[in-house]
Parts: structure tokens; sequence; C-alpha cells
């Protein structure tokens, strides 16, 4: 679980993970941690105060060169809301996350759609379903691509999670923040490596509204153990890269 100065969701993630039988520690951000943990997350917050533009700063933190090496052995990273903004400006996924339409700060439960099961955060659940109830907590969550690259990510099965009315309909009613595509979750051409905007941490238990988001932590834990034992996931690899990643002792989370 990185941590970067501005950070406050790693303990409910560190938290949420738990009930799914993962055990996460957290890493600081001009930290070196070892290639030994099978998921990498980075989680919501305002990274270095969000100055010049979110996750523009955190990007250049020492921490982001050993994610960025566990990714290209085909490991699963995640970020969450601040981390999705964090591995756009990285350059380890498409778009950017501008300011949302009409200039506000969005608190509030939205449904998701379930487009593909190629990543992380999907591939415990089947396409089609419907995930209700998850917490959105953004001011910058504006999916931002131009026509050419949203036809691609449609194409490379790189969509991963669309914003939706609760009977699964996509339509700008439902879209909260003015993403191209209602996009609210992607993944990289290879799939391992894969963001959201809604925070699953925090839809984890009934008592907080809504557990559907359980579904999303399981996916992350199921991917790691998939790649962890060489079991993995339909993924396309990136040229380049390894088609396997090496195998893992142990299931933990950094």
């Amino acid at each position: 679980m990185v941590v970067f100065p501005g950070t406050n969701c790693e303990l409910d993630v560190v938290w949420a993970l738990g009930l799914v039988g993962v055990e996460a520690e957290t890493v600081f951000h001009s930290e070196s941690p070892p290639d030994t943990y099978d998921l990498y997350v980075i989680p919501g917050g305002f990274s270095y105060g969000d100055y010049l533009r979110p996750g523009a700063i955190a990007r250049f933190s020492p921490v982001m060169r050993t994610v960025k090496e566990a990714a290209a052995v085909g490991k699963p990273v995640v970020g969450i809301c601040n981390g999705f903004q964090i591995l756009c400006e990285a350059g380890m996924l498409p778009g950017a996350l501008q300011k949302n339409r009409g200039l506000t700060f969005l608190c509030k439960p939205v449904d998701l759609l379930v487009e593909d099961n190629r990543s992380p955060i999907t591939c415990a659940i089947d396409p089609g379903t419907v995930l209700e109830g998850i917490p959105i907590n953004h001011f910058e969550g504006n999916f931002t691509v131009n026509e050419e690259v949203l036809g691609e990510l449609e194409r490379e099965r790189q969509i991963q999670l669309r914003y939706c009315g609760p009977g699964g309909e996509l339509s700008d009613a439902f879209n909260p923040n003015g993403s191209v595509g209602s996009v609210a979750g992607c993944c990289d051409r290879r799939g391992n490596v894969a963001a959201l905007m809604p925070h699953p941490e925090r839809a984890a238990e009934e008592i907080l509204g809504s557990s559907a988001g359980l579904a999303i932590l399981e996916s992350m834990t199921t991917y790691a153990r998939r790649v962890r034992d060489r079991v993995l996931p339909t993924a396309v690899p990136a040229p380049g890269r390894p088609s396997e990643p090496p195998s893992q002792t142990g299931e933990t989370a950094g």
C-alpha cells in the first residue's frame, strides 16, 4: 500500500483487503520496497496536496520505480481515485483525470457496470454485472481521452467499469463527472495495471451502505493469486514484455 504525503485512504484499503484475506503493508513513498509483494495498491487521497495536478508530483517519488518494475513483470498494480490520477500521470494508464463537469466536488454513491473482466479490478466478476452504491469522492475524476484513443480502449478491452443506472443503462444522466464513454475504471493493454475512481473499500460491508465493493477487492486478490501461481487471466502481453511473470511465494500487498 503506497503512501504519499497527503494520502488519506490507505488504512481503509488495508482494512478492506483484510476482509478478503489479504495481509497488506503500508510503504512510504520515499522507500524502495522489496520485490516480493504480490499486489501493489495506490490508494486515494490528495498526494502532495494535488499541487500542479493530482498525481503530477507523486509520479516522481522513488517508490514509483518499484511499482513500474512490478508492472513490467506482470504483477497487478491497482490505483483507487488519486491512485488512478497518479498512474495516468506516470504514463502507466492512458488518458487524464480532469476537473469534473460543472466544477463540482462529488461525494456520493454511484452504480458501476462491469464492462470486461480481464484486469485486477474485475477478474472475479461477470461482465454485465452492476455494482450498486460504490462511493465516489473527487473533484478531478473526469476521465479524458480523444476519440481515437477511446476507440482503441474499446477494441483492446481496456475499459473495465462504466458509470451506469441501477439497471445497467448507460446514459449521460448517470455519468456523474463527464467522463468520456462514462469510463469509471480502465486497464493498460496487458491488463495487469488497472484503476478506478470509485472507492471499493468504502463499500465493503452493508453497514457502510453497500458491500458491492467486495467484488472488486476479491478480484484484486484473485488476480494476484493467479499471477503468483502462474495461472494467468486472459490478458494481452504488451510488446517487449515477458508473457509470464516469475512465481512469488506468499500473498501480500504493498
